[in-house]
């Protein structure tokens, strides 16, 4: 009902607010000329007082004393011409009625708007508040978690941008309606830019939930349920076995996310923990793992935004790779949060929403807290049929052609003299493709040769398996439209202005992790959040130490702490967003209800954030070495594992059922 009520609160709050905003964003009005001189080109969605790149072409060549400028406001921005190339300069829009004017020795020329179907020679830019930019996530995310449906409150989120993107008008709501389909969704799994990443994710998304199916109707999956139980025959110990797979598969977050739910699923089930608890298992050793081992398919990425960033610094000689090096002692987010999860499962004890959950599963004997497709009569098509045997091989060795095929990929697209050289510079998406239709393959033969499965099962246990991540693959598709949108809408660059160069250089880790972890939860992407942040957050750090007199080897400590910061802080909200990617893929795989898994996984992250801040990268920023940091960070977390965190209950009978879809066939 709480749900009810507020979505009808927000729906009258945004109808009743029309009449108010439809006025903030001013058409285009312009003085109409002729024969214009330049080309100027403006983003799509301008925010007040966020810097926006405006491009300006000459026609025709500029005489070479001419004086151009590009007024913007009060403020001119001098251009300097070679012949007709274009240039670019970063303007700031002071409000919705801010001008916008091409100068030439003073006086306004005539210059083509965009596709140039309008020549004018002044036009008021069309610009939205800034902090309309941040309405859109925050309405999916507050939906989400008060609704408890992630899709319908996605598609709210992307409505409400795409209406923002278009106009702030009652055409605008109309269009922004119309646009979430043929603009977000679409350019979501076809971008502008050609890029087949989101394809990729999808392709193999659903090969491996179509090999999830074929190894547990042939049995397999029962067969490693039927092995690991003979060891892991309580809840601590199964969530170890989670806890040691996720920790294992490094490499690649999301490899470790589908091998990880997929393959640990049936023991957590039978030994009854919660699926929840598997889910922060699930995330807990993936982006945070990813983002710190040298061996990763993050090395590259995270190395090569360092090394964008560093090469215009005065002064600073430190190669990206040393620089990431050197910054890893002060990642202290990813490393606790590992550890945490390690004090976690290994002392069988839980706090806070995490510890209702554990309860109700050990106790009461329902994994989930949402009706789950099993316990509503839809978990009989994953079983395997009376009497197909229970043979581990056959989910191990297509697990292992994944990971080993994987790997082989990894090195044979790679490049470098160094494993991390290659590793970070492999094409992950090809390789975790090659993985996964090669495990399907041997997935599917091993059915037949053995007689388990005929080549109609086979398929139709694939298929089984692809219906099963329908409902993912549609919510990482409003997930990505969603991150695309608050690119268009500039909401990282309006958070990120809120930083202003006054600050102590001591603070700067702290205060960019904070922003970092904001952005991230706000638009859900780890590294869309490296991608916007690092470039702004480095040379911002590095001026700031030279203001104070420390940009040398004495002041080195808080750039790495900086660049740190911004890494984990990614990681921070990457791992606590529900309209994340690796949020939606670990509730996946572990079948949790996302919103489920949220709420039980955020006081962990809250817990393991404030510890970082306050005792990690405060103390840093102020020259404390990193290792007293962390030792006094580890201490604080395992107080409150012995102090806040309580033993969960065992079942009187672990190991006497054997739940599934993850469920398994009894013999």
């Amino acid at each position: 009902m709480g749900g009810t009520r507020l979505v009808h609160a927000l729906a009258a709050a945004l109808v009743a607010g029309l009449a108010v905003l439809a006025p903030v964003r001013a058409g285009l009005a312009q003085e109409t000329a002729s024969d214009p001189a330049f080309r100027v080109e403006l983003p799509d969605t301008t925010l007040a007082g966020v810097e926006a790149d405006v491009s300006v072409t000459p026609v025709e060549p500029v005489p070479p004393d001419a004086e151009v400028a590009l007024a913007v406001g009060d403020t001119r921005h001098a251009l300097s011409f070679d012949g007709t190339e274009t240039r670019t300069v970063s303007a700031t829009f002071a409000g919705s009625d801010a001008s916008l004017r091409v100068l030439v020795d003073g006086e306004p020329a005539a210059f083509a708007l965009g596709d140039g179907a309008e020549t004018m020679t002044a036009t008021t830019a069309e610009v939205i508040p800034a902090w309309l930019s941040i309405l859109p996530p925050i309405v999916a995310i507050g939906l989400a978690l008060a609704t408890r449906r992630v899709i319908p409150s996605l598609l709210a989120g992307v409505w409400i941008g795409g209406w923002f993107a278009a106009k702030l008008s009652l055409y605008g709501l109309w269009a922004g309606l119309l646009s979430v389909i043929d603009t977000w969704v679409l350019h979501a799994l076809v971008p502008p830019d050609g890029g087949t990443g989101h394809m990729s994710i999808m392709l193999f998304t659903m090969l491996i939930g179509g090999m999830v199916g074929i190894i547990y109707k042939n049995g397999g999956t029962p067969g490693i349920v039927d092995r690991l139980s003979g060891w892991a025959k309580t809840r601590r110990r199964g969530e170890i076995v989670g806890s040691a797979v996720g920790t294992i598969v490094f490499f690649d977050d999301y490899a470790s996310m589908l091998v990880t739910g997929n393959a640990v699923r049936p023991l957590t089930d039978t030994v009854k923990v919660s699926r929840e608890k598997l889910a922060y298992i699930v995330d807990t050793t993936a982006a945070p793992m990813a983002t710190l081992l040298l061996v990763t398919t993050w090395i590259g990425f995270q190395v090569g935004l360092i090394g964008d960033a560093t090469s215009g610094l005065s002064g600073f000689e430190q190669s990206p790779y040393g620089t990431f090096l050197n910054a890893l002692p002060y990642m202290f987010y990813p490393v606790l949060t590992v550890i945490f999860m390690w004090m976690i499962t290994a002392s069988g004890r839980d706090f806070g929403p995490m510890a209702k959950a554990e309860h109700r599963a050990a106790v009461e004997g329902r994994l989930t807290a949402q009706p789950s497709s099993e316990e509503k009569g839809g978990g009989d098509e994953f079983q395997p049929r009376e009497g197909v045997p229970h043979r581990a091989v056959n989910a191990i060795v297509p697990i292992l052609v994944l990971l080993g095929a994987t790997i082989a990929g990894l090195f044979a697209t790679g490049s470098g003299e160094t494993i991390t050289d290659v590793i970070g510079s492999a094409d992950s998406f090809s390789a975790l493709l090659w993985g996964s239709l090669l495990a399907v393959i041997v997935a599917g033969a091993m059915s037949v040769a053995q007689g388990l499965l005929s080549l109609g099962e086979t398929v139709e246990a694939w298929l089984i398996g692809v219906k099963a991540v329908l409902e993912v693959l549609v919510i990482l598709t409003l997930a990505w439209a969603m991150s695309d949108l608050t690119q268009t809408l500039h909401t990282a660059g309006f958070l990120a202005s809120l930083l202003g160069e006054a600050l102590p250089a001591g603070l700067m880790p702290a205060i960019l992790f904070v922003l970092s972890a904001a952005i991230a939860f706000a638009i859900g992407t780890s590294w869309g959040t490296m991608g916007i942040l690092l470039p702004l957050a480095i040379p911002l750090v590095w001026a700031i130490l030279d203001q104070q007199g420390m940009a040398g080897p004495d002041g080195l400590y808080v750039l790495y702490a900086g660049v740190a910061a911004v890494l984990a802080g990614a990681v921070w909200g990457d791992h606590t967003s529900p309209i994340s990617d690796t949020t939606v893929l670990s509730s996946a795989t572990s079948h949790c209800d996302v919103v489920d898994h949220t709420n039980t996984q955020l006081p962990y992250a809250l817990v393991v954030g404030g510890v970082t801040l306050v005792l990690g990268l405060l103390p840093a920023g102020y020259g404390i070495p990193w290792w007293l940091g962390m030792l006094v960070s580890l201490a604080a977390l395992v107080a409150v594992v012995v102090f806040v965190a309580k033993p969960v209950q065992e079942p009187a009978a672990a190991g006497a059922t054997r739940p599934g879809p993850a469920q398994t066939a009894s013999r």
